[in-house]
């Protein structure tokens, strides 16, 4: 199988001379360094890159004072020193090989680099975070079959899938402005709802069907000009990394607005963002092949080449936990609601970068691109309140005697995601974690 990129950063043997960076199953071994930008909690510093390496952070903004290295590597670096990666995105592969490579060199034991990069590593747990980048434009894509066909059978039993949806990879543009990192929190949205029977006005107020969307987020790295289509088989190199990403769902409001234009209020308040950018050539050991069933339509040929076929797919495990005011108040750990696995996406992330470009739209460095949500085929691999409840038919039970069709006032939705096979180290996304507030009066 051909997997891009791999080099001896992936090696499964390094160790690093970071302290718990070898810890089994820590997420982030010297395999990973995923980048992020943060500060330390509390504090008025400026908000710099960083670098995650088990349970601590190495500051690339300090690090570039140094200026350590040579070439390509220094070049990013520099670029490291502004608060947001988008400097660093938009140099391009060549540039964030030569820097993860750089990083894995001095982090590992042995390095005669120790002594000078001690004192510029954090404490994780002591961090605040901002947006990992500068995101201009967003697009939601739906390219979970599974989940696709869940709520279609609600609203359309004997045909679920529309015509179009096993051919061309479905998505709209939503809004970017109000993504934020891990931690936010929102009012509950405010809307119109459909009218009750027997009336003809709709009903205005807070939303009573407030959902989670379990989904990866992939953050475009170096654009392309406008009227010039990124090929599939370049695709890859346009991607400089993946994340956590929840794209909050009002669900009444929907139901009411979404003929004929497609969701607007009831997706435009909130989605949130993890901190940590888990790098594509981080994810190389995690690639798998792409195959469809013979039953269905293949891929036109822009969709599909031989890399895409030999290991297109990403193998992430994703997980989604719930606490409520009353679990935090006992103390009790958060529910798990579901897992699932980006590897039972319908299209891959090239197809996706491919698909979008086609027509000439020129995509930008720290554009973000959703998955939608991401479900399995097998109860309990839901990726939505919407799919475990079969639109709020069947509540679920919680641990502690709670129960929830949608979500309520101080819920927090936690989502998780993992890298994991045998002989390598385990990658972590970190966490993803927001929380509803009470609406505005």
């Amino acid at each position: 199988m051909t997997r891009p990129y791999l080099n001896d950063t992936h090696d499964p043997k390094l160790q690093s001379w970071v302290p718990g960076a070898n810890e089994a199953d820590n997420g982030f071994p010297i395999q990973n360094l995923p980048f992020a930008v943060a500060r330390r909690r509390d504090s008025q510093e400026d908000f710099r890159v960083m670098v995650a390496i088990g349970p601590y952070a190495l500051d690339l903004g300090l690090l570039a004072c140094d200026t350590p290295w040579h070439g390509k590597a220094a070049d990013a670096l520099a670029a490291c020193v502004k608060p947001a990666l988008n400097g660093l995105m938009a140099l391009g592969q060549e540039y964030w090989s030569a820097l993860r490579a750089a990083l894995s060199h001095d982090l590992r034991q042995g390095s005669s680099a120790e002594s000078r990069l001690r004192p510029m590593l954090i404490e994780r747990s002591k961090l605040e975070y901002a947006l990992p980048a500068q995101i201009g434009d967003y697009t939601d894509f739906y390219i979970s079959v599974h989940h696709a066909t869940a709520v279609g059978k609600q609203f359309r039993p004997d045909a679920p899938l529309l015509p179009n949806y096993k051919w061309v990879p479905i998505g709209y543009h939503g809004r970017a402005s109000s993504i934020g990192v891990s931690g936010q929190q929102f009012p509950r949205p405010v809307g119109q709802t459909r009218p009750p029977e027997g009336q003809e006005q709709p009903n205005f107020g807070p939303c009573q069907r407030l959902d989670f969307e379990l989904e990866m987020g992939i953050l475009i790295g170096k654009g392309n000009e406008a009227g010039r289509r990124i090929p599939i088989a370049q695709a890859d190199e346009h991607v400089f990394g993946l994340c956590l990403f929840n794209d909050w769902s009002a669900r009444d409001l929907q139901a009411w607005e979404y003929q004929p234009l497609g969701p607007f209020l009831a997706k435009n308040f909130a989605s949130t963002i993890s901190p940590w950018v888990v790098t594509l050539e981080a994810l190389a050991p995690f690639r798998r092949p792409f195959s469809r069933p013979e039953s269905d339509p293949q891929p036109l040929p822009y969709l599909q080449d031989q890399t895409n076929q030999e290991s297109g797919v990403l193998d992430v495990e994703l997980e989604v936990y719930l606490s409520t005011e009353q679990s935090r108040q006992q103390k009790k750990d958060p529910a798990l609601l579901s897992r699932s696995n980006f590897k039972e996406a319908y299209w891959t992330v090239a197809q996706l970068v491919a698909h979008h470009s086609v027509n000439g739209c020129n995509l930008q460095t720290g554009d973000l691109l959703g998955t939608g949500t991401l479900s399995g085929p097998a109860k309990g691999q839901e990726g939505s309140l919407l799919e475990m409840n079969q639109g709020g038919k069947n509540p679920i039970d919680l641990p502690w005697g709670e129960q929830r069709k949608f979500l309520e006032d101080q819920d927090e939705i936690i989502l998780k995601g993992l890298c994991r096979q045998d002989g390598y180290p385990t990658l972590s996304f970190g966490e993803c974690a927001g929380r509803v507030l009470p609406a505005v009066p």
